[in-house]
């Protein structure tokens, strides 16, 4: 009588197990930044390029310092010296922050326009992700691409006689590399949310990032252009990134005579980083061109 007492007092209502109850429809599960998703998405982006990294990252690297072998030989002669230092010295941050730039638009216009192509686009869609944190992993996967061609690229670059890359600005460095891989990598993914196809894309880089960032004084300074020119070139974005920097390395720049206008340039690139991704944003949520 005494097990069956226990029993009974032990089945009371607060003890007796409740069944488990389920969100309603539409009601969020994660009601704050989905960070789980966010990291396997960029670590999905990530061992993507990484697994190909001979052409996504040591093949651009060689191209790119092609472009100092030949312009060095071809320019550098006698002794040449741009803003106080030899021409190899001079052109090999520029040629560093381009290429880490350009490979940052190729790796963010390139898996999510594959995706809209073969019809797996609903593997970025469909996963509980907000269009900020899709944005960001995106991004992030981009930048570090380019991190990775960069330090390939300088690398390189020390091997080559004559090339100096010792730092002046370590903040220059590191921002103007970050601001411009950034800039890119929103525009990659913009582009990759208009284009649709790889035609597409490819018109973007030839006409329009290509010129851009060869225009943007990576293998002069605009001084030597004629006014007209030199306002073109302060109205590129590109010019500001290169030369910002180039400053980190050099401690000189062509963008003003003094270091005030180095940081209002840097400030200036992360007030148009901020207005791109709120308008990569605002397309992501609109759905346009990613959902019928």
């Amino acid at each position: 009588m005494a097990d069956q007492t226990n029993s009974t007092e032990l089945l009371t209502p607060s003890a007796i197990p409740q069944p488990r109850r389920f969100p309603a429809k539409g009601e969020p599960l994660i009601r704050q930044v989905n960070w789980v998703g966010l990291k396997t998405l960029y670590m999905k982006e990530v061992r993507r390029f990484f697994k190909v990294q001979t052409q996504t990252i040591w093949a651009p690297a060689i191209t790119t310092l092609l472009f100092l072998v030949i312009f060095t030989v071809a320019l550098g002669r006698g002794g040449r010296e741009v803003l106080g230092v030899n021409f190899a010295t001079f052109v090999a941050p520029g040629l560093i922050v381009m290429g880490m730039m350009q490979n940052a638009f190729a790796n963010a216009s390139f898996s999510f326009l594959s995706g809209k192509i073969q019809g797996t686009i609903i593997d970025y869609l469909m996963p509980p992700l907000s269009e900020g944190e899709l944005m960001l992993a995106m991004v992030a996967a981009a930048i570090t691409r380019a991190v990775l061609v960069g330090l390939a690229l300088a690398g390189a670059m020390l091997l080559w006689p004559g090339v100096d890359l010792s730092v002046a600005h370590p903040w220059a460095v590191a921002w103007f590399g970050l601001m411009g891989s950034v800039f890119l990598a929103l525009l990659g993914f913009l582009s990759s949310i208009w284009a649709e196809k790889f035609d597409h894309s490819a018109a973007i880089t030839n006409f329009v990032i290509a010129p851009l960032s060869l225009l943007s004084g990576t293998f002069y300074v605009i001084d030597n252009l004629t006014p007209a020119f030199q306002a073109i070139s302060r109205a590129n974005p590109f010019f500001y990134v290169i030369s910002g920097f180039r400053f980190g390395f050099l401690g000189a720049s062509d963008i003003g005579d003094t270091n005030l206008a180095v940081l209002h340039s840097a400030l200036g690139l992360g007030l148009l980083n901020a207005v791109l991704a709120l308008i990569v944003y605002l397309v992501l949520r609109s759905g346009w061109r990613l959902k019928g």
